[in-house]
């Protein structure tokens, strides 16, 4: 009897985590899909940001500071990839700045 009961056990737990969202207007469960999606967006920013210091930060930066806010709303749980990826985002922006006011445009290269 007590093998029976320990084999239910775990099916009735995992049946429990699989129910769905209370209805007294709580907060609703996040399913993992949009975690991932959160999570594919911090990852995207990060490397948008990146990419945006070497070349297109007038495109690349609001893009990478667009999809880090939203992964931060999303609640991610890649919220350090996210924060750099804002960041890096503004660090482009903060670089056009720049390259705006010293140079009177909007490209650069490495050769001088």
């Amino acid at each position: 009897m007590a093998l029976t009961t320990a084999r239910t056990a775990p099916r009735d737990a995992r049946a429990a985590d699989a129910s769905p969202a209370p209805s007294d207007g709580s907060r609703p469960v996040v399913t993992r899909q949009a975690g991932r999606e959160a999570d594919g967006l911090a990852v995207a920013s990060f490397v948008l940001g990146l990419l945006g210091l070497l070349v297109m930060n007038i495109l690349l930066g609001p893009v990478a500071v667009v999809m880090a806010v939203i992964a931060l709303a999303r609640r991610t749980s890649r919220r350090g990839r996210a924060l750099l990826g804002l960041a890096l985002g503004v660090a482009d922006l903060v670089v056009l700045a720049v390259l705006v006011t010293v140079n009177g445009t909007v490209s650069w290269g490495l050769a001088g």
